[in-house]
């Protein structure tokens, strides 16, 4: 960064100034809590992590300094639980992503649902088996998404990020009442919980434990690396039968 895009060190100092003020806010807020998920409280840690934030980057901006703490980030949480005491009904919503790592290993296992499913006869659809949106529909017909999930690799397809939340509801929805539109109008102050997987939160500067973790792998390991597996070789068979 150049000197003319640094911050000035009244800046920084405002800045140092916006922090104390957000973290007396934060524990008045505390002190007056009215239960354990007080509005009041929620507001006020968010404050103070974006007061946070902001020092932190004009610190290290103008004096390539750093703070000794970390306030999680904010974009990802969720406000206070304000739904039912005793849900009668939950919705489970899933996100996962996958990105189309493998084109031939994908077509190549589709081609083999519709073989073992139809054979030569009348029902295969090889148009469908011989393109990427086919093929994506064939498998995901046939197979559960768990099953997609913990067999990836196999069909090609490299995992992304993928989030599961839980939301309360007063009720079941009625048959087909979300079907149009199933993932709008979720509120967050029901969702009861969520579980977030992402690389992001990997810990990309740990390279010690990266070279220990290839030295533990021990002799002959890069030799069953380089092996050259016919394409076929490594894949499942599929049951016939299914």
């Amino acid at each position: 960064m150049s000197d003319a895009a640094q911050p000035t060190a009244a800046e920084v100092r405002a800045a140092a100034e916006a922090v104390k003020t957000a973290l007396d806010r934060h524990l008045a807020a505390v002190e007056r809590r009215s239960g354990e998920d007080d509005p009041a409280v929620y507001e006020a840690f968010n404050q103070l992590a974006a007061a946070a934030e902001v020092y932190d980057e004009l610190l290290y901006d103008r004096y390539d300094e750093v703070t000794p703490f970390e306030i999680p980030g904010t974009e990802d949480s969720l406000p206070p639980y304000a739904g039912p005491e005793e849900p009668n009904a939950i919705s489970v919503l899933i996100r996962r992503d996958y990105a189309v790592a493998e084109p031939q290993r994908l077509l190549a296992q589709a081609q083999r649902v519709e073989a073992a499913e139809y054979g030569d006869g009348p029902g295969a659809d090889e148009d469908a088996a011989g393109t990427i949106h086919g093929a994506l529909g064939i498998l995901f017909g046939e197979f559960e998404p768990d099953e997609i999930a913990s067999r990836h690799k196999e069909f090609g397809l490299e995992e992304g990020d993928s989030t599961l939340w839980v939301t309360a509801a007063d009720e079941a929805a009625e048959p087909g009442e979300w079907l149009e539109a199933p993932f709008e109008g979720v509120d967050p102050q029901r969702v009861v919980c969520r579980f977030d997987v992402s690389a992001v939160f990997d810990d990309e500067d740990d390279e010690d434990d990266e070279d220990d973790e290839e030295t533990a792998r021990g002799a002959g390991a890069d030799e069953l690396d380089d092996l050259d597996l016919d394409e076929d070789e490594d894949l499942e068979p599929l049951d016939a039968e299914r």
